[in-house]
């Protein structure tokens, strides 16, 4: 169903258009006083200016097409030239109960041409444990292919773990040098490898960094690390093994930390799966005179003439035959255009790489590695900050670990509900973990994603403000009503009939917005403005809420449409909730 903007400027047009005026000039918005009005259309402003005519004589012209309308309540022409109108009530219920209807939509139209999307987020490397600065891309990408999920797309999510660099030969050098006995190292043999990984993920967690630091220090430590790296990747036996035995111990770990995050990945693809189309990619570019050599490296020169600032050219091979990122993520956009045919391609990420990914997207266009239709789209991430404006460390200076954070948000949780005591320790610990969530999600996704922003504790988890768990109160409030009147009660699937208050057709006009808000969120990718949306939607009902005797009201039909508006609010509510990743429990 087209939003309820949509409908009225469908009115406003035609009525543009049967006063002698261009339809163009109907559009409708909602009204930048809403103390005046509840939508406005100032389109006579500028028509003045084409019909040489005072625009305040055309508002007149449009309201006198418009007045006996049932949509409006009211509407009126104001100098020097706008138009100003309210709803009429029975027009907006309509509207909402259309919406009711569409019971798994809820006024969201599905795409009639859907897209492929690939979403590329994640972006975690394998032998590490995610971090704080993981969080962002994670959060951020899933509620970007959930919102287009939702519009029907067919999107698919690619974690593109890093799995094929230095860090492979450090670990692998130190195990060698921890445990030389191990038969990945011994040139002569013959059998079958172990099954078993011969490291634990702590373990693995404890090699990478001290090996890293090593190699800072050591030099001749370094280079039997660079061996080690060029000898896995040109077929060393055991080495391949104890690498497939890292990503197998490492993704089992991330999956139970992702799981954790309630994002899940359609695609559990690495760097080294791009890695056999790299010969034939570079074998292309050269046979079809993309490629230049620079000072001995090969490049592709993606500068343009209206480029303002200054645009490396894409280097594709290093002057010793080297292989760079940029060569690995041309060759994953192969893969995926083999794999998918995708319409549109997202990368969630952190702003600062944005001129490297524009050179891999214009060397890609370039290159015809894509079709010409086919959009690839950077959405760079700010900084979570701690309250000193810098990046979020731990109390002594150190990268937090993503698990560690989710245990203090969701510790912050338990304390706040035990304070209460009105449920056991343990259901407690469980109703923390989803509140938590929306803390953690919400905080983050509350904010421009290209935005920095500070991680407050404190603030996030409050249950009052702009936070997920005042979020997750209001639904929480509304089931509980629900739940009070089902006792007796069943739940009509009739159209919802109520006289007009301000609180109740304040609440409809929210509620008549959703729509509008996921067309918007999904067309700019843009999560923050769901969550502007739900904020806005629950103040309003709680408004409704503190002036509107629900339960206690004496007439039972009343009663009755007073819940089917809180069911209707609790779907939407709940809807929007889970495009940003995380849902409700039944009570807190």
């Amino acid at each position: 169903m087209n939003t309820l903007l949509q409908n009225l400027t469908e009115n406003f047009k035609a009525a543009f258009k049967e006063c002698g005026y261009d339809e163009k000039y109907g559009k409708v918005t909602l009204s930048n006083r809403p103390d005046l009005c509840e939508y406005q259309c100032n389109g006579a402003m500028a028509a003045a200016k084409e019909y040489k005519k005072a625009p305040i004589m055309i508002a007149n012209d449009v309201v006198a097409k418009l007045e006996k309308s049932k949509c409006f309540k009211k509407i009126e022409a104001v100098n020097p030239g706008f138009i100003n109108f309210d709803l009429s009530m029975s027009f907006l219920s309509d509207y909402v109960n259309e919406m009711k209807e569409d019971k798994d939509n809820l006024g969201c139209e599905k795409n009639e041409n859907p897209s492929k999307i690939i979403i590329d987020y994640g972006g975690a490397n394998v032998a590490k444990p995610l971090h704080v600065g993981h969080l962002r891309s994670a959060v951020i990408g899933e509620s970007i292919k959930r919102i287009l999920k939702f519009l029907g797309n067919d999107t698919v999510g690619d974690v593109h773990l890093g799995d094929w660099g230095l860090q492979m030969g450090l670990i692998i050098t130190e195990l060698k040098e921890r445990k030389p006995e191990l038969v990945y190292f011994d040139s002569n043999y013959e059998g079958e490898y172990p099954k078993e990984a011969p490291f634990t993920i702590s373990e693995l967690e404890e090699i990478y960094p001290y090996a890293n630091a090593k190699s800072k220090e050591d030099e001749e430590f370094k280079e039997k690390a660079r061996q080690a790296t060029f000898e896995l990747q040109n077929g060393n036996k055991g080495y391949y093994a104890l690498w497939q035995h890292i990503i197998n111990v490492s993704v089992t770990d991330l999956k139970k930390n992702y799981d954790n995050l309630n994002v899940e990945f359609e695609l559990w693809k690495k760097e080294s799966d791009a890695q056999k189309y790299i010969p034939d990619m570079v074998n292309y570019m050269k046979e079809n005179n993309y490629t230049r050599v620079s000072e001995g490296a090969l490049v592709v020169d993606v500068k343009e003439d209206t480029d303002k600032k200054e645009m490396p050219p894409c280097m594709i091979l290093k002057s010793n035959g080297a292989t760079l990122y940029n060569t690995t993520d041309l060759a994953t956009i192969v893969e995926r255009m083999e794999m998918f045919s995708p319409d549109h391609i997202i990368y969630v990420v952190d702003k600062r790489q944005e001129l490297y990914f524009e050179q891999v997207f214009r060397c890609a266009k370039k290159t015809k590695l894509v079709n010409d239709d086919t959009r690839l789209t950077f959405i760079g991430f700010g900084t979570m900050n701690g309250k000193d404006g810098k990046p979020f460390k731990t109390r002594d200076g150190g990268v937090m670990r993503l698990e560690n954070l989710i245990k203090e948000i969701n510790n912050a949780v338990y304390n706040k509900i035990m304070e209460n005591r009105e449920v056991s320790e343990e259901e407690a610990r469980e109703i923390a973990g989803v509140v938590g969530l929306s803390a953690l999600k919400y905080g983050d996704l509350s904010n421009q994603a290209s935005k920095d922003y500070i991680f407050d504790i404190e603030r996030f988890t409050s249950f009052e403000g702009n936070t997920g768990p005042y979020i997750l109160y209001t639904i929480v409030r509304i089931k509980s009503i629900l739940n009070k009147y089902l006792e007796n009660n069943s739940l009509e699937n009739s159209e919802i009939v109520l006289e007009e208050s301000e609180t109740v057709k304040a609440l409809l006009l929210e509620i008549s917005k959703f729509n509008e808000v996921i067309y918007n969120a999904a067309e700019e990718l843009a999560p923050h403005k769901i969550c502007s949306y739900v904020y806005d939607l629950s103040n309003v009902f709680n408004r409704f809420y503190h002036e509107t005797k629900i339960l206690g009201e004496e007439n039972e039909s009343v009663k009755a449409n007073y819940i089917k508006l809180l069911s209707l609010t609790k779907d939407i509510l709940e809807k929007s909730i889970y495009l940003l990743g995380f849902d409700a429990p039944e009570r807190m």
